[in-house]
């Protein structure tokens, strides 16, 4: 009873739950850029990725999620977090250490039993004191006005926060692996047509050279086709730069040395496409579920609760102090019964005058939450408006998709049609590879393109927060 009424009290402001932002975004339950008629206004899938239907890019996306350092990294945080709150809830219970003492004392002037000043001076001597004793201390602080109860509940929100921080890695690695992937693929494939143009501009050239030397055609229209091979060939070099980039990435994400996907990553495939639709929920589900704003969410309540921890700080205080010894002027008193010593010490402590040192503290800590506050709603915000620019490119690269794919079907028609006429002798061989450099432009243009609609799907799901999966065994 006694227990209770000493730590029945607990100061501080109790947490009221997440603030209210976005009402409006919230009460129309879509998202404004999300007008293509692919979208579906249902929850996406934690794995995303495997929509994109490439068994490469899944391994890989697996083995970065089970052996990156940046995992390591923030579950270290999370066990952090977790002997914090160990050490919390072990400061609220009583303390018991064991001691052993050797004591001894050379008392100039001063024989034992003496007590008055005349006695000291007759005795012009010294004397010496040894003391021995072995025993038990106790202490114990009751959490009077509930300052160590904060500190539990600011722990425990901390620990949150680190297991969201740890699902917001998850999310960021995802997303960092699948665009490197995608973006490998599109290099490879585009280091593949870039070599099919060159080669096409190697035989215009080779034929305006024979036709330079026949007099059919000048100097300057050979020079031009050279100028345009050689621009192309330029181009194509910074290609290979940016494959091996993309391939250390992705060894560096997997948690391995560069080049040790080389081998592994060599066989040119296709970029994997997104599915004809896509789930991307609404904006209520972005905010409950986003990591960046479950960590934002919980370092609020955390800063709400530290607040309780120093007002506490400006109550008074008390403080049991207990001494249990066996001891005397010889060693073997520690082993005699009949010297028990016990001490039952209560102390009452008050910084009543620290010129408002605990004060200012309590304010600086309403200050940080306060500032936990803001940053909330603007981490609310900046989650929508990447949703919302991550949509709305989506929908653009999509709709840009289509017009290249009929700009190559035109290119292609030119290609079938010209090849009709050289046959027929009303066109050139030299007119024909031409059109043919264009049609494999065209085609490199819708190669990037799909590239583009892959990278924008990832960054929808990205900005949707998709993308980690809660730890066995988490704490909670």
């Amino acid at each position: 009873m006694t227990s209770i009424a000493l730590t029945g009290c607990t100061v501080g402001p109790d947490y009221s739950g997440r603030p209210a932002v976005a009402a409006d975004a919230i009460a129309r339950g879509t998202f404004v850029r999300a007008q293509d008629t692919m979208l579906m206004a249902s929850p996406g899938l934690a794995r995303w990725w495997e929509t994109l239907a490439d068994p490469t890019l899944n391994v890989l996306v697996d083995d970065a999620l089970a052996h990156s350092p940046s995992i390591d990294e923030a579950t270290a945080r999370i066990r952090e977090a977790q002997a914090e709150l160990k050490q919390q809830r072990a400061s609220q219970l009583p303390s018991v250490s064991a001691n052993a003492t050797y004591l001894h004392a050379a008392l100039p002037g001063v024989g034992i039993g003496q007590s008055s000043s005349a006695d000291t001076a007759a005795s012009g001597g010294s004397n010496t004191l040894d003391f021995y004793n072995l025993g038990l201390n106790a202490s114990w602080e009751p959490d009077l006005f509930g300052g160590g109860r904060r500190g539990v509940e600011q722990s425990r929100a901390t620990i949150d926060a680190r297991g969201a921080d740890l699902a917001d890695t998850q999310v960021t690695l995802s997303a960092q692996v699948a665009q490197a992937y995608v973006n490998l693929r599109d290099v490879q494939a585009r280091i593949r047509l870039n070599a099919a143009s060159t080669t096409l501009q190697r035989r215009q050239v080779e034929l305006a050279q024979v036709r330079y030397a026949g007099g059919t055609v000048s100097l300057l229209a050979v020079e031009r086709l050279r100028n345009q091979l050689e621009s192309t060939q330029a181009n194509a070099i910074p290609l290979g730069t940016q494959r091996d980039e993309y391939l250390n990435q992705l060894a560096v994400l997997t948690g391995r040395t560069p080049g040790a996907l080389d081998a592994t990553l060599a066989p040119v495939v296709a970029v994997p496409l997104p599915p004809a639709q896509v789930a991307i929920g609404n904006p209520a589900a972005l905010i409950a579920h986003r990591p960046d704003i479950r960590s934002a969410e919980r370092q609020l309540a955390a800063s709400t609760a530290a607040i309780g921890v120093y007002k506490a700080k400006e109550l008074p205080g008390i403080r049991f102090l207990g001494i249990l010894g066996l001891g005397g002027t010889s060693p073997g008193d520690v082993f005699d019964t009949g010297n028990l010593t016990t001490l039952l010490a209560p102390s009452l402590s008050w910084s009543f005058l620290d010129f408002g040192k605990n004060r200012a503290a309590t304010k600086a800590s309403e200050a940080r939450r306060d500032g936990a506050d803001a940053k909330y709603r603007r981490t609310v915000l900046a989650a929508l408006q990447d949703a919302e620019n991550a949509l709305s490119g989506f929908g653009n690269t999509r709709a840009q998709l289509r017009q290249l794919v009929l700009a190559e079907a035109t290119a292609m028609r030119s290609e079938r049609l010209n090849a009709q006429r050289v046959q027929a002798g009303t066109s050139s061989v030299i007119d024909q590879l031409d059109i043919e450099r264009q049609r494999l432009a065209a085609t490199i243009a819708v190669q990037q393109s799909r590239a583009q609609l892959s990278l924008s799907y990832i960054a929808v799901n990205k900005a949707l927060g998709l993308g980690w999966s809660e730890p066995a065994g988490a704490a909670r």
